[in-house]
């Protein structure tokens, strides 16, 4: 059985058992626990004042765990207040997980993720750390030990708590003194943070502000599990079931198709996708992984939307618009049999002026395309 088949077969029905469980969670959530817990539930501390989304998120984490399960939330910076807590995330100077403090202001802490990410940790990410794993291997109902949890806790972390991380922690996105082009305020954090009473808010009493820290602990993990809502219906996603869902199985299409490039031309710089998937989350990475030289420059894959083949130039890195090859200047901004004069390949449909993509009607002519862009300068 292929790895598109064990996970369309395990993780959908794992997604649809956890929607109602999710949703029991969040409406029991305004409670702070469980109300089938008997047992006092456990405190945990955060810093009273102003707050932030690592925190937030943090807070929110760390009662999804067994251990803290719709634990009770005490803000404060009291110190003889928090030393009688269970967990401490965000304040008291100190980081030591076996007593789950999770603080990160004082002097000499530079912990980071590790497994390659050098971004110093904020509450948010040193919870995630140490109860990641247990939390996404509850989600996708798998061991903790196995290889698809793993992989899924770096993913998570890369694309979602790095960036709470290093905003809270100051750490600019790009190594520039340039100003941006644009403001954007936007992000995770800066919804979070315009959460807190605003200065000319008459009612400024700590209960108020309590109210506003549940708000935000409910933004910041409502982002984290991805919950959508969809006109008469409730859609829970999980950000990791996601990942589990699409992501992996994504990956296992790019890999396959990466294996088999010599297959569909003896250049190997030339893939076909056997599936349509978003194979951009993958490929740089598993081309690093594979060691695959020299590197990949078209993709051709089938349009979702018709019966047609497309080809696109894969860009110079993530996040980059510039490709690695685009196609030919005199094919761009050309359609159908303009295109196809052109070029000398029949069943042409377009090719984007910036050249970065192109179309044909089928799998041959866009190989073609593809085959006679490699050899054009």
């Amino acid at each position: 059985m292929n790895m598109i088949n064990i996970f369309s077969s395990s993780f959908a029905g794992a997604i649809q058992r956890r929607a109602f469980a999710v949703l029991s969670n969040r409406i029991l959530s305004c409670g702070w626990r469980s109300l089938s817990s008997s047992a006092a539930p456990k405190r945990v501390g955060t810093h009273d004042g102003k707050f932030h989304c690592d925190e937030a998120l943090g807070c929110f984490i760390i009662r999804r765990t067994a251990k803290f399960y719709d634990a009770d939330i005490v803000r404060s910076r009291d110190p003889l207040v928090l030393e009688k807590l269970d967990a401490v995330l965000d304040v008291g100077g100190v980081y030591d997980p076996s007593r789950d403090r999770y603080d990160h202001h004082q002097k000499g802490f530079e912990e980071v993720f590790g497994c390659g990410y050098v971004t110093k940790l904020s509450s948010a990410g040193l919870v995630y750390k140490h109860y990641g794993k247990e939390i996404i291997a509850k989600e996708v109902q798998l061991d903790t030990d196995h290889p698809d949890v793993h992989r899924l806790f770096l993913t998570v972390y890369k694309n979602f708590i790095e960036a709470v991380d290093a905003i809270d922690n100051g750490i600019s996105q790009y190594n520039t003194t340039q100003l941006p082009r644009f403001v954007n305020n936007t992000s995770l954090s800066s919804r979070v943070e315009r959460l807190n009473p605003d200065w000319i808010c008459p009612n400024q009493s700590l209960a108020e502000e309590d109210e506003s820290f549940q708000q935000a602990m409910k933004v910041a993990g409502n982002e984290f599990l991805e919950v959508l809502l969809w006109k008469f219906r409730i859609l829970w996603i999980l950000c990791i079931n996601f990942h589990a869902k699409s992501w992996l199985p994504a990956r296992s299409v790019v890999m396959n198709s990466l294996l088999a490039r010599k297959s569909i031309d003896s250049s190997g710089e030339i893939i076909m996708l056997t599936n349509s998937v978003p194979w951009k989350l993958h490929i740089f990475e598993l081309e690093k992984e594979l060691k695959i030289t020299p590197s990949i420059k078209y993709v051709v894959y089938a349009d979702d939307r018709s019966e047609k083949w497309r080809l696109q130039a894969v860009a110079v890195g993530p996040d980059k618009f510039d490709s690695r090859k685009p196609l030919p200047p005199s094919w761009r901004g050309l359609n159908d049999d303009e295109l196809s004069q052109v070029s000398g390949i029949s069943g042409c449909t377009f090719v984007h002026i910036s050249g970065f993509i192109g179309g044909n009607r089928t799998y041959d002519g866009a190989l073609a395309m593809a085959r006679t862009s490699l050899m054009l300068a």
